[in-house]
């Protein structure tokens, strides 16, 4: 008899567990499927993807805290949607698995210099840009060989996973930009690039400048970027395919960063004296899709 009564009491504590699990799942669904400006404003929370390795940009300090432009920009914009700098949580989003993270929920937005293109369109609804930077090209400070973009012909040239700025050198049109043959050496991510480069197991690094004024900034005197700009790079905010509520809540958010003056604070805060010359009006946007 006893027997048969824990038997009972085990099944209907099993199907209860059962019962609150799909209860989870379901409810969690039901969270996902809503607007993340939505959920932002309910929760109080958001998880943002960031660089965890770009000086300026977006870099995880060795206390913990983290700094950069991609870094305040976020923060503007969560406040905006409703989240205090205490309801975010920061993760590492690196070029190659940006469009994953946002694709199964392990992030909510992303601020990682995640220009936008037309290959990335389909798979991510873009907010912004919030800057518009430009490629160029670094290379050690006491080099004289590279003066210009098309002296890269025959060198050896950085290519970091997930990044697409190698291909505007050396492929054609659409998807390059100069049709160059140069010698790619594979890197883990621009951190890695600008070691080996000051290792001298390659001749350049090529990606957007403010990217290259933060790593040339922190190292002094040890690289220059050669100022030979020859693309545009839209800094877009990574969202979910196809929630075009928040997107639109973002341009808002940006608008206003740029209105009140925050934007050019920041670039100042984080690039003044490194030469770049800022644009300091709102980009125009590409258009929620």
């Amino acid at each position: 008899m006893r027997a048969r009564q824990f038997a009972a009491v085990a099944m209907a504590a099993a199907l209860a567990l059962g019962a609150a699990a799909c209860g989870s799942d379901s409810e969690k669904k039901e969270a996902e499927s809503k607007p993340l400006a939505q959920r932002a404003k309910e929760s109080g929370k958001l998880v943002v993807g960031i660089k965890f390795d770009q000086p300026a940009l977006g870099l995880k300090k060795p206390d913990g805290t983290y700094e950069g432009f991609d870094v305040d920009v976020a923060r503007y914009v969560a406040k905006e949607l409703g989240v205090q700098a205490s309801g975010i949580t920061f993760k590492e989003a690196r070029s190659e698995n940006r469009e994953s993270f946002l694709a199964s929920n392990q992030v909510d937005i992303i601020f990682a210099t995640y220009s936008i293109t037309d290959s990335r369109k389909p798979k991510v609804t873009f907010g912004g840009p919030y800057y518009v930077a430009h490629q160029d090209t670094m290379v050690l400070a006491d080099n004289k060989d590279i003066t210009k973009a098309t002296d890269l012909k025959g060198k050896k040239l950085c290519r970091a996973a997930g990044s697409n700025s190698w291909r505007r050198i050396t492929d054609p049109p659409p998807d390059g930009k100069l049709n160059i043959d140069a010698e790619l050496v594979d890197a883990t991510g621009y951190s890695d690039c600008v070691a080996k480069l000051k290792s001298g197991s390659l001749d350049a690094v090529t990606t957007d400048d403010l990217i290259l004024a933060g790593f040339a900034n922190q190292q002094k005197g040890a690289f220059k970027v050669i100022s030979d700009p020859f693309t545009d790079e839209k800094y877009g905010v990574g969202l979910k395919k196809g929630d075009l509520e928040t997107c639109e809540a973002v341009n808002k958010a940006l608008t206003k960063m740029y209105s009140d003056g925050t934007a050019q604070q920041l670039l100042q805060k984080h690039f003044g004296g490194t030469g770049l010359k800022f644009t300091t009006t709102v980009p125009q946007f590409e258009g929620c899709a």
